[in-house]
């Protein structure tokens, strides 16, 4: 476990030294938040208005903490690092490593994106502090579960990614499978609530990722529920399982394969 806290600190310690490069991210991130303030604005022509039991506010931050999620946690590592080494070979190497590989990326990605996801919170907060207001109704006493969401929601979404990256021991490009998960999260899970979508399209989300990455959290933050709180950290903890089974699985058979062809 050391070994892995070691990597974790060494990514991050090297993530300092391109704080300008996380920093030339805010300039699409304000763009998309300013686009999307501006856009329930308008749509929220009555402030006292509610849009599928959402006022102007919660919808607001809705998006705001959406996109401070997408915004925060990308990474090429789970995208293109494993792509490319399983199509290279390099990952041959590295299972003769003294460490497990998928292990090893994990901590890589989880030192990577402490810093940026830490930026992106603190810009996103401002920007709805002074754009919005303060979360209505919001307690520091459920911080507790709120990070915990937050925590389980960040690991899924990983879990998805690197599953669809092993693809590459069978499938030569995976960018496809990539696109189709990102632009799915964006249009389904960032943009807007499940409430939102039609009624018949509301349990197909909730059994989706979407539910518990993008929306789960952020649903915990603007609209806490008990209720809906322990319905969520539920449905996160089966995802999160699951996830995990069918990326070692995955993992697993791509290794097999790799030594039966001589790596």
């Amino acid at each position: 476990m050391r070994k892995y806290l070691f990597i974790c600190k060494a990514t991050l310690m090297e993530s300092l030294q391109y704080v300008m490069n996380i920093a030339l991210g805010f300039i699409s991130f304000f763009m998309m938040v300013f686009v999307f303030i501006n856009l329930w604005n308008y749509i929220y022509s009555d402030p006292s208005k509610l849009i599928s039991g959402y006022s102007r506010g919660q919808m607001i931050w809705y998006v705001i903490l959406t996109e401070i999620l997408w915004y925060g946690t990308r990474n090429r590592t789970l995208t293109v690092q494993i792509s490319d080494d399983i199509k290279s070979g390099t990952i041959a190497y590295g299972l003769n490593k003294p460490y497990h590989y998928i292990v090893y990326i994990i901590a890589k990605h989880i030192g990577e994106i402490a810093l940026k996801f830490v930026l992106f919170l603190g810009a996103g907060l401002v920007i709805g502090l002074i754009f919005v207001g303060p979360i209505r109704d919001f307690s520091p006493l459920r911080l507790p579960l709120i990070l915990l969401s937050l925590l389980l929601g960040i690991l899924i979404n990983s879990f998805i990614r690197m599953a669809i990256s092993v693809l590459s021991f069978w499938i030569e490009d995976c960018f496809p499978f990539h696109w189709i998960y990102d632009k799915l999260l964006i249009l389904v899970g960032i943009m807007f609530p499940v409430e939102v979508f039609p009624q018949w399209a509301q349990p197909i989300i909730r059994c989706s990722p979407i539910y518990v990455v993008s929306y789960g959290p952020a649903k915990l933050v603007i609209d806490y529920n008990y209720s809906t709180a322990l319905e969520i950290l539920l449905a996160q903890l089966i995802y999160l399982a699951v996830s995990f089974i069918l990326l070692m699985l995955f993992y697993q058979k791509g290794v097999k394969r790799v030594n039966v062809n001589g790596g």
